[in-house]
């Protein structure tokens, strides 16, 4: 007979500290209830694919979470086709799915997951289900921050949107990062002695505004930068509801387009800002190369 696994199913936005008490406790359980333990998981989160503004709406992309999890978990992470199963009402989505594609025999979930069309499939849901099966089922509560709120994805991306990274971050229990890869750009901060690299993001990636104290992966190594994620109101204003992100590096000079790399946030330095000319933006670009040696240090 095959063996019955222990699931836990989510979409695990940012993977934050939430996040990982929960898969603690389905390592737990796992060992007391000898079962496998299977987490199941959507690459976006369903109600970003179904809003009527998409843009900026995620934490993590599929690859970031994907990585993200690999470093978390001990056991399996799947992915599921939101696609596929957009449709399925919340019977048929624990019947068809739970219990006869993935051998469920135990539940471990959190207390706003839902599943199923129009989100009929709650934690009370599951409850009832598991109690006529005979099926341990356990709601894992949410988990308090330090200063007693309570993390969910939704305060982190609140929080990100007021450019409080430092709040951010504690929540998520790692720096907020991006990835991308360098594309061409119009190659105006050379005139003035700060060269950035342009990155391209992810339509659903959530972009807080401003001028931010940074590092960026290149490869295997680490460099300290300024990241401004905004439209550029100084010089050659953009025209777009995404954002653009250039990044400064401090002490490099390679040619890296087409790489990708990865941004780690720290601190906000300020809010973009319309300057009169190129000299004031550099006499300002100057301070905030000092405020990021000073915020990363």
């Amino acid at each position: 007979m095959t063996r019955k696994k222990l699931i836990t199913i989510g979409t695990f936005d940012g993977v934050h500290l939430g996040h990982k008490a929960l898969f603690a406790k389905l390592e737990q359980l796992s060992v007391k209830l000898q079962m496998k333990a299977q987490v199941l998981y959507f690459p976006y989160p369903p109600k970003s694919l179904l809003a009527e503004q998409p843009a900026m709406t995620v934490l993590s992309t599929p690859p970031e979470k994907k990585a993200l999890l690999k470093k978390c978990l001990s056991c399996r992470a799947e992915e599921l086709n939101f696609q596929m199963y957009r449709e399925y009402t919340a019977e048929k989505f624990f019947k068809k799915v739970l219990l006869e594609k993935y051998n469920c025999g135990a539940i471990l979930a959190g207390p706003d997951f839902a599943f199923g069309k129009n989100r009929q499939g709650n934690s009370e849901f599951l409850k009832n289900k598991c109690a006529q099966l005979g099926i341990p089922c356990e709601i894992f509560p949410f988990y308090d921050g330090e200063d007693g709120s309570k993390i969910s994805s939704s305060l982190i991306r609140k929080t990100l949107a007021e450019g409080d990274i430092k709040t951010a971050n504690a929540l998520l229990g790692r720096p907020y990062s991006l990835e991308g890869r360098v594309i061409e750009g119009k190659k105006l901060g050379r005139k003035i002695g700060f060269p950035t690299i342009n990155l391209d993001i992810n339509f659903y990636k959530l972009l807080p505004l401003g001028v931010f104290a940074v590092k960026v992966r290149v490869g295997r190594k680490f460099y300290r930068g300024i990241c401004n994620i905004g439209f550029r109101p100084t010089v050659n204003p953009i025209d777009s509801i995404i954002p653009l992100v250039e990044v400064h590096l401090l002490d490099f000079r390679r040619s890296i387009y087409g790489h990708r790399v990865e941004v780690f946030f720290y601190d906000k330095i300020r809010s973009e800002s319309k300057f009169d000319g190129l000299d004031a933006l550099k006499a300002q670009l100057s301070q905030d190369k000092e405020s990021a040696c000073r915020l990363i240090d």
